[in-house]
This record gives C-alpha cells, sequence and structure tokens, in this order.
C-alpha cells in the first residue's frame, strides 16, 4: 500500500499490514526535541519493516480551549508535513481536534486509537505530553492502558539548549526578539519563508537596491527588521546571499501588512512571479523610519556591508 504524504483522518490507514510505529503531538516547529521523539518511530519502524507515523492536531489544541488567545504557529501544516517527510516519516496524520475528540476519557485514549488503526504496535511521546479529557493522561497512563492492548509506550525527555529545554515557546520568543541565529539552533535548521514575488513600488531599485518582494504574513511572525538571509529558486540548488527587511516600511510607505523585501548581493535574473525560497541567518537590526530617503540609503549601504561580512564569514 502506497502511503501518501498527508491523510486528514484515521480511515486511510485502516488497512494498513505491516506494524505502525506512532509518534503524538502537535509538533508545531518540528524542532530538535521533536525530532528527537519523532526519529525514534521512523528509526524503530525500519528496524522491523514497519511504518512510521505522526499524528498531529489541527486546528492548534488552543483554538478550542483559548480562542481569545490562541497559540501563534511557527509553520503552517504544510511546512510541517514536508518537515517530516524529509526527516523520513512515512505518512502525517492531521486529526482534526474538536470538542468530541478532547472529551475522550485519557483511559481510553489509546483504545480508541487501537480500533482505528489496527496494525498500531508502539506510541512515542515527549516525556511532558498530556492528553484526554482534562488534560488528565500522562505517559504513566499511556504504559498503563498499552500494556493492556498489547502496546509499547516510548517516551523521550526534553532536549535541552544552554542549559534550558528546547520547546517551541521559546521558539517563539526567539523570532519575537529578532534572535534568528538562536532560533535556527533551537529548530535545528534554518527558519524559511517561501513565497511568490510580486511587483513593488521600484523604489529599492531607484536608489541602487532593487528588491525581491514577498508577500508574508505567518502567525508567529518574527521582529520586523533587516536580515542577513540567502534565497534560491524553487527550481535551483544553489543559494544566493542577501539583505532583507520584513515589516512595514515607515520611511516609504503607510503599509498595514508587512512584505519581505530581499536585495541580492549578486546579480540575480529572479523577478516578478517567481517563487522563491529564503532562509533567514543573521538579525542585522530593527526596522526604523529614516527622515530621508538619502538616509534611508546609506543605512541599506552599510547593511548590505555587514551582510557581506557575515557571507564571507559563513
Amino acid at each position: 500500500m502506497k502511503l501518501p504524504a498527508s491523510v486528514d483522518d484515521f480511515a486511510a490507514l485502516e488497512a494498513l499490514e505491516r506494524p505502525l510505529h506512532l509518534a503524538i503531538g502537535v509538533f508545531d516547529g518540528v524542532h530538535l526535541g521533536h525530532k528527537a521523539v519523532i526519529e525514534s518511530a521512523v528509526f524503530s519502524a525500519q528496524r522491523c519493516g514497519g511504518l512510521s507515523a505522526v499524528l498531529t492536531f489541527d486546528p492548534h489544541p488552543s483554538r478550542l480551549f483559548r480562542p481569545e488567545s490562541p497559540t501563534q504557529l511557527i509553520l503552517p501544516i504544510e511546512s510541517k508535513a514536508s518537515l517530516l517527510q524529509a526527516i523520513g516519516v512515512d505518512v502525517m496524520i492531521r486529526k482534526r481536534f474538536d470538542r468530541s475528540y478532547a472529551a475522550i476519557p485519557a483511559g481510553d485514549f489509546l483504545a480508541s486509537l487501537k480500533r482505528a488503526l489496527p496494525s498500531l504496535v508502539a506510541i512515542y511521546v515527549g516525556s511532558n505530553f498530556r492528553f484526554g479529557q482534562q488534560r488528565a493522561g500522562d505517559v504513566q497512563t499511556l504504559v498503563e492502558t498499552g500494556q493492556e492492548l498489547g502496546l509499547e509506550v516510548f517516551s523521550v525527555d526534553r532536549i535541552q539548549y544552554n542549559g534550558q529545554p528546547i520547546s517551541s515557546t521559546r521558539i517563539r520568543e526567539e523570532l519575537a526578539q529578532g534572535s534568528i541565529a538562536s532560533a535556527n539552533a533551537l529548530l535545528g535548521y534554518n527558519y524559511a519563508t517561501r513565497g511568490s514575488v510580486i511587483a513593488g513600488a521600484k523604489l529599492g531599485r531607484s536608489i541602487g537596491f532593487p528588491t525581491l518582494n514577498v508577500p508574508w504574513e505567518p502567525e508567529c511572525q518574527p521582529r520586523f527588521g533587516v536580515y542577513f538571509v540567502r534565497f534560491r529558486s524553487e527550481n535551483e540548488a544553489s543559494w544566493q546571499p542577501a539583505v532583507a527587511n520584513y515589516g512595514v516600511r515607515p520611511t516609504v510607505s503607510e503599509a498595514q501588512r508587512p512584505l519581505l523585501e530581499v536585495h541580492a548581493l549578486e546579480t540575480t535574473a529572479l523577478t516578478v512571479g517567481a517563487t522563491i525560497e529564503v532562509e533567514w541567518l543573521h538579525f542585522i537590526r530593527p526596522e526604523q523610519a529614516f527622515d530621508s530617503i538619502d538616509a534611508l540609503r546609506a543605512q541599506i549601504a552599510e547593511d548590505c556591508a555587514k551582510a557581506q561580512t557575515l557571507a564571507k564569514h559563513g
């Protein structure tokens, strides 16, 4: 049975015959801590000729429990699916999280999974995983109910970075502060934007710094400012260094919606309509308003010089 990268519910997997190893969690960001859980499922499945899957939830549970202040996601779920596939996960199960699912008693959670996924043999979670009605279930609950069902339960302690646990919350805080290098360290990969280039006002071109303009509004927005980045076309393997501004351009615009403006440090043939991927590498400075276009031009030149230095030193 050939599996799709992602399915919306359990029904598509009912006929699986190979043993299923299932990692469970929201896994927003698919950071290094998440990978420790997910890769355990992948490696175990590969060792015994089974299949690996990730059960994740959409929408984020906070939208049900805290609709007035839901968690702002680091990644859209489509990006999560791509990252999971790159890790080696055979299929992502995108389970709708609603009141009926949230109301499943913790003691019945694994039994309901086993009924939906008869080939299920093992569960993989983080040590702080909570589940079931009123989040009453924990790893010990999984172990006790798993033994009754013949399921193995693996739990992974939280990975630490600089003495503190890696978490999606911590990454959101780093992004909000513009600490992109720290965010990348926690993620285990470079934070990235993917989008289509649109036509701009051509002000950058008029002052000697043409830009590729990408409208982009993630739920969890990085700090507005100037960054050293690298970019490439979706059809190319090689990266080009660049300096990018993300924000509302207070000197030249009254825009209410942010824009990512990428100025290549080398010549590029990319133009309007191209789809590009941008990886964020270092924070240079906050976005700011300037008194004149000349002052803006001078600052951009300084930003490019800093980016050139960063590019030379990797």
